[in-house]
């Protein structure tokens, strides 16, 4: 099968379920309890997933030490809550802080 075919199939397998969201989405209720269920759900598969990154990481985030991936996650932290709760800035400033925690220990050594 061509991949050309294959994206286009893709395409129209994706935006066909998109679709179908948008047109049931609007009778539904989201301060229902399986709404409010399904939000609380999500939240802590959200936090499970950074705890499994900060504690126990994959691939190069596992060269860099604990300490340094919990002062980054508690400066992202800081800056998003004390920031306006801007999603941007903690990402760009916990990354940052890895990055430059990584380089002075190392530079250190």
């Amino acid at each position: 099968m061509p991949a050309w075919l294959v994206a286009l199939l893709c395409g129209l397998a994706t935006y066909l379920w998109r679709g179908l969201g948008v047109t049931l989405s609007g009778g539904l209720r989201t301060e229902s309890p399986v709404f409010v269920w399904v939000g609380c759900v999500a939240y802590a598969m959200i936090a499970g997933l950074i705890a499994r990154i900060l504690l126990m990481p994959g691939g190069t985030l596992e060269q860099t030490m604990l300490a340094d991936r919990l002062l980054a996650c508690a400066a992202a932290s800081a800056v998003f809550f004390f920031g306006g709760r801007n999603l941007f800035y903690g990402v760009v400033t916990g990354g940052t802080a890895l990055v430059i925690l990584h380089w002075a220990r190392q530079a250190m050594a």
